[in-house]
């Protein structure tokens, strides 16, 4: 069957797959030999199936015209590679993201002719740093869990888990006593420790976009370093606090001290010889002065004998003593005064000695 040249219509269809990782950047290919017959008739189209049903303009070439910012995700980021116009209508992709993955389609039309290629795309992501933790007791007979995962990458991720020498950084293998979990290869289980499980292990997290890795630092202690370490610290913790209260008792005392130091001078002191009370002698007759002279004097060795007897007795149980009675014509100086007043002033002048206290 021939068919005019005008009604002909040429496909090419290729069907390829590309994968890339996360940030890099890609090529999708596309050649036509459809632009030598119109220039002003070209059109070239590159479309992104993301399901059966949705599809996004990535990319065109209309009327002598690029349009590269259809797609919001994709803008800045998508371009033609070369010469589209002479037959090479290549899309680059820059800084691939999860988002670009799917499937891609380019068309292109011209004077009533079609070609187009078809194009998968899958975006792998290397995992992310992985976290490292420990779970368990870092003790000798005790068992210790190391753990690790990672929070986003392309499934499948597979753990390893190595011990690497100090000596040279170089990885070794892990010791006799630990056990993987192969339900969760990113734990590994270090049974019954001993000093040669102390070392620094690292777990490499990997997948077909790459890996990366985390370190950690295990030092198994003696328990008896434990129990000294305790001990140590228990004897400090007492040790201060008996500083503690010496101090505080010092203190106390200095204070004490400089408060009876203080409060002495205030005190009545109970060995003070108390005052000496003094007669009123009456100054009327010479005779009468002579005679309560001598009335006193004898009496005042008497009434020493009786304080000195009496001290525990208080000075506010002293009697009062109520001088003797004179008659006008006494006081006036025109009557002696009785030897019976006399004799009653030196008794009440001894009573009154014998009563007083020191």
């Amino acid at each position: 069957i021939c068919l005019p040249a005008s009604c002909s219509v040429w496909l090419s269809e290729a069907q390829t797959e590309f994968k890339r990782v996360a940030e890099e950047n890609v090529t999708l290919p596309c050649h036509h030999r459809l632009g030598l017959l119109e220039q002003g008739s070209l059109d070239i189209e590159w479309l992104l199936h993301i399901s059966e049903t949705v599809q996004k303009a990535v990319i065109t070439y209309s009327g002598g015209r690029v349009y590269d910012d259809l797609n919001e995700e994709q803008k800045g980021r998508v371009s033609f590679t070369s010469n589209f116009l002479a037959g090479d209508a290549s899309l680059q992709i820059i800084s691939l993201q999860s988002s670009d993955a799917g499937k891609y389609i380019c068309k292109v039309k011209n004077a009533g002719q079609y070609e187009w290629a078809r194009i998968t795309l899958k975006v792998v992501e290397k995992p992310s740093k992985p976290k490292c933790w420990l779970e368990g007791e870092m003790l000798e007979g005790k068992e210790l869990s190391l753990q690790c995962r990672s929070a986003s990458g392309t499934a499948p991720i597979s753990y390893r888990w190595q011990r690497i020498s100090e000596e040279d950084e170089r990885a070794e293998h892990l010791p006799p006593n630990s056990r993987v979990n192969i339900s969760n290869p990113g734990q590994v289980l270090l049974k019954n420790l001993t000093q040669m499980s102390t070392g620094l292990y690292q777990c490499v997290a990997t997948n077909e976009a790459g890996q990366e890795s985390c370190a950690l630092q295990v030092t198994v202690q003696h328990a008896q370093n434990i129990s000294m370490i305790a001990g140590a610290v228990c004897g400090v913790v007492v040790g201060l606090s008996l500083l503690f209260l010496v101090v505080r008792l010092t203190i106390r005392r200095k204070e004490k001290k400089r408060y009876e130091e203080e409060e002495a001078p205030n005190e009545i002191r109970e060995d003070a010889e108390a005052p000496k009370a003094h007669l009123v002698k009456p100054s009327s007759s010479s005779s009468g002065s002579r005679s309560s002279r001598s009335g006193s004097s004898s009496t005042r060795s008497t009434a020493n004998s009786a304080s000195r007897s009496q001290r525990t007795l208080s000075t506010e149980a002293t009697p009062h003593l109520t001088p003797p009675q004179y008659s006008q014509r006494q006081l006036d100086g025109k009557e002696e005064p009785r030897k019976a007043d006399f004799s009653q002033l030196v008794k009440g002048a001894a009573q009154s000695r014998a009563f007083q206290t020191v």
